[in-house]
Formats: C-alpha cells, structure tokens, sequence
C-alpha cells in the first residue's frame, strides 16, 4: 500500500544541503532548498553513486559525487552530464518540523 512515510526533522538538514535515508528498504534522498524541502531517488542514473552523499549546487540541482552528473532536485531532469536518465522524485509533505515522503508501490 502506497503511503506517507516519516523520514526526519527538518532540524536534520541544513539549509541547501542534501542527506541519504533509507525508507523501507528504498534508498531516497532529501534536499532543503532555503526551507523547501524535495525528495529525489538516491542513485545516480549514470553509474549508481549515492546522490544523498553530493553536493546542492545552482541552486536548485544535485551534484553526483562520483562524476559529477547533476540533477534538478523538483523535477529529476538532468542538468549536466555524464548521466542521461533523469531520476525519481517523490512527494513531501511537512506536519510540524516532521518531513513525510510518499511511497508509491513497487
């Protein structure tokens, strides 16, 4: 069944950072962008590197660690190469300072 799940605090991440969780066994990563916060997958399309583990650049995108392959953290689209597969993003919603994330079924 496809639902909300809490995942952290929003005391969790930094302002225009980015973190890893795990969320019943999916790896999903989750942005604050000066208080919006955005969940994406967090496995790079190109070559598997854990996106939670890079960097929030221009802005609005997702630095791969690995190669360097950016991602735009609302829609998934890739933004700069290696990578040419954009990547799953997920639903958030807050309640307080708790961050949810919706999960579909797989």
């Amino acid at each position: 069944m496809a639902d909300f799940v809490k995942v952290a605090n929003t005391k969790d991440i930094p302002v225009n950072s980015i973190k890893p969780f795990r969320i019943n066994g999916v790896p999903v990563a989750i942005a604050n962008l000066n208080g919006e916060f955005l969940a994406i997958s967090d496995v790079c399309t190109h070559d598997g590197g854990d996106l939670g583990d890079g960097e929030v650049v221009d802005g609005c995108c997702v630095e791969c660690p690995r190669h360097g392959g950016k991602f735009d953290l609302k829609t998934g689209d890739v933004t700069g190469p290696p990578p040419t597969v954009k990547i799953k993003t997920y639903e958030v919603k807050l309640e307080g300072d708790d961050i949810y994330v919706f999960l579909e079924e797989w």
